[in-house]
């Protein structure tokens, strides 16, 4: 098995089919990454995520760091045998929490310093370090450090911080390569950044293809700027990176954004929406999203989204579910998290036979159509 070999095998105008062939397993793509944060997706055992038809999921780096750090997961066998699952990782740079989580954080050129969520201690992360921990939890696919801005921000302030993530990107790269055996077996991606702004975006884009990346992530979106804006962002920053390479959507989304994703070429996603949804009571059906708090469920005994191809479907009522889901049990959101990872996944599966078949358009059509939010 190849380190990484990533191949298209159909394209439907800008949307694409395809795998990535990795040592612990082959990724298909449209792919989409459910998220375990502190090396688990939240109330789903590893089993029952690979059962979803999840070939990839991902590690987030800055909450490992800070618990149980990344030394002891690697003392203990590295993050694979720590949570139980075989196959692919991808971990993130922790740059992302590290802004929107730490408090009274500093950025240098040098790299970041903060104070933990949790207890106040102060940390400092730099491209190497990032690079370091993500080594020690053993990520299949290892991101390169960058600075979040959120939006809206002006010209100037996504300027500086795309061109100092740009020179994080070539550190991040240096310290992968020298990361002997775990870099001959991984792959490392780097992130585009600059906002909403298209010449800023290529001129990521060009810094980054001449670093050379195995995949290059799209990042800075989905942090206020709106779907619209989201997607017409897609609309050329697809084009600006190699068609050859796997690109990779950070951080969305609902489905409606995936899918018009998809329509623009993106190959990889994450998002928390599945299980953090599936924590407070929202289901995802192919008639938009439900929320069995609502009193219309709690004698509906109908499936969470009739045709759902999911265990929790085939088995449970709404009724029964809006009952656990009301009293606050447990079970609740087990069964609404199996539920949306497998909507998720189902998504994903049915976007790439769309592809494969050249009728993405057709299918996109009528999802989009249909997903409206019923309640």
């Amino acid at each position: 098995m190849p380190r990484f070999a990533f191949t298209i095998a159909a394209t439907d105008a800008a949307a694409r089919t395809g795998a990535l062939a990795m040592r612990r397993g082959t990724i298909r793509t449209p792919a989409f990454m459910p998220v375990g944060t502190a090396a688990t997706v939240k109330a789903m055992r590893a089993r029952e995520v690979a059962a979803s038809g999840a070939d990839i999921l991902l590690g987030n780096t800055y909450h490992l760091m800070l618990r149980p750090t990344a030394e002891r997961i690697a003392r203990l066998g590295g993050l694979h045998r720590f949570m139980g699952w075989d196959r692919p990782i991808l971990t993130d740079s922790g740059g992302y929490q590290v802004m929107s989580l730490g408090s009274l954080t500093k950025v240098s050129e040098e790299g970041v310093t903060f104070a933990s969520h949790r207890d106040g201690s102060r940390h400092a992360v730099t491209p190497e370090r990032s690079i370091e921990i993500q080594r020690l939890l053993g990520s299949d696919i290892v991101m390169a450090f960058d600075e979040l801005v959120a939006l809206p921000a002006d010209r100037d302030t996504v300027a500086a911080a795309m061109r100092r993530s740009m020179r994080w990107a070539a550190r991040s790269r240096t310290a992968f390569d020298g990361g002997g055996e775990h870099a001959g077996r991984s792959a490392v991606f780097g992130i585009q950044q600059g906002g909403l702004d298209e010449a800023l975006r290529g001129e990521s884009a060009a810094a980054l293809t001449e670093v050379g990346f195995d995949g290059y992530a799209i990042g800075g979106l989905a942090v206020g700027e709106g779907q619209a804006a989201m997607l017409g962002v897609l609309d050329f920053a697809c084009d600006q990176l190699p068609a050859d390479r796997p690109r990779y959507l950070m951080g969305v989304g609902k489905p409606d954004d995936i899918v018009g994703a998809v329509l623009r070429g993106v190959d990889m996603f994450d998002c928390v929406l599945p299980t953090r949804s599936g924590r407070t009571g929202q289901a995802f059906t192919r008639d938009g999203p439900i929320n069995l708090r609502n009193a219309k469920y709690v004698e509906d005994e109908g499936p969470l989204d009739p045709g759902c191809p999911c265990p929790v479907c085939a088995t449970a009522s709404r009724a029964y579910i809006s009952h656990l889901v009301r009293s606050d049990e447990i079970l609740a959101a087990m069964l609404m998290t199996e539920h949306n990872v497998w909507f998720y996944q189902t998504l994903m599966a049915d976007l790439r036979t769309a592809i494969a078949e050249g009728q993405v358009q057709a299918f996109a059509a009528a999802f989009l159509a249909r997903y409206g939010g019923a309640g």
